[in-house]
């Protein structure tokens, strides 16, 4: 059912936008007043658009998103959208079905006469930081880090993002792995590198260690499986040297990221630029944001890491509403953010 809606939400003169944020945790809708004059009206789904031999499914995605979309705006007493922002995990590198079917069902269904289909790395970015220059690390089951200047010629700078076989270092999947790595050192009773700690912690949840990769392997969810391991690394780190290393390690990936992507100001530019950090990974808390924050100062001692100020999800609203108002001015680029009109 959806979520935050009011009783009697006001009717307004001009059509809302809607933001739409499709990640691996599932999907969610918001439908904003293009200027704010009232509350957001949002759903939301567990369940996550499938993947497909194109990569993400668009019809998945368009079968939860459309007929939310067409209730919210029953429900704001609006006929269409103005504007409509999908943001999507792996938009840059499995969204060709998407580009390729999205335009014409969100047209022809909501009316919208203006579209942006972007990254989840750049929802997050406005989410985070709105329209100014700066950098992002979202970092969750996964890690990607975005940077910008909003000057036309420097566009986007990317870190990571590229999964759990291939990069997302620091996130919670790569904390999970280097956690279980050492449980399994422990087992096999190999002294470097090894967690006792985490061993019993990894047969509390998953049973006996030498059953782990029949459990691991087959499944398509294991970033997540990995991940869900992650927490347990946070628990032990107070007192397991392992535990606290791997998470010592994280945060220099993750400052790294940061560091790779943040703009450069010139040597007579004394602006100290904004490092927004988001992401379901920073709930852990002190075991990892204390090594997290030292990494930034020492990493990127001219920029300030900041709170963000919203999520994905905001992101996507913004982005919308931007495109409303002809007031855009986050980098177009192939893959992280292309406009329709």
């Amino acid at each position: 059912m959806p979520a935050g809606l009011p009783t009697d939400p006001p009717r307004h003169g001009r059509a809302p936008v809607l933001g739409v944020d499709s990640g691996g945790s599932g999907v969610r809708v918001a439908l904003t007043p293009v200027r704010g004059e009232g509350p957001a009206l949002t759903w939301s789904s567990p369940e996550p658009a499938v993947m497909g031999p194109r990569g993400i499914d668009a019809r998945s995605l368009l079968d939860r998103v459309l007929p939310a979309a067409e209730r919210l705006l029953r429900q704001a007493g609006a006929e269409r959208c103005e504007a409509v922002c999908v943001g999507a995990s792996g938009m840059a590198t499995l969204g060709d079905d998407l580009r390729a079917v999205l335009p014409d069902a969100l047209r022809d269904t909501l009316g919208a006469r203006r579209l942006a289909l972007a990254s989840d790395a750049v929802t997050a970015y406005a989410g985070a930081l709105g329209q100014r220059p700066g950098a992002v690390v979202a970092v969750g089951t996964g890690l990607v880090a975005l940077g910008t200047d909003l000057t036309p010629e420097s566009g986007w700078r990317r870190a990571d993002g590229w999964g759990h076989l291939l990069g997302d270092c620091g996130s919670g999947a790569w904390i999970g792995r280097a956690g279980l790595e050492a449980a399994m050192r422990a087992y096999d009773g190999r002294e470097e590198g090894a967690s006792p700690a985490l061993l019993a912690r990894l047969e509390a949840l998953f049973g006996p260690a030498p059953e782990l990769p029949g459990k691991l392997y087959p499944r398509a969810d294991r970033p997540a499986l990995l991940a869900s391991f992650a927490p347990e690394v946070g628990r032990c780190a107070g007192t397991d040297p392992v535990a606290s290393r791997i998470l010592r390690e994280a945060a220099r990936h993750i400052a790294g990221a940061a560091a790779a992507v943040c703009p450069r100001p010139d040597r007579d530019d004394e602006r100290t630029l904004p490092v927004g950090l988001t992401g379901g990974l920073l709930r852990m808390g002190e075991p990892l944001l204390t090594p997290l924050h030292q990494e930034l100062q020492l990493q990127l001692p001219q920029a300030r890491p900041i709170a963000a100020a919203g999520d994905p999800l905001s992101g996507a609203s913004l982005v919308a509403a931007a495109l409303a108002t002809d007031t855009l001015r986050l980098p177009t680029a192939a893959g992280l953010l292309r406009i329709i009109c």
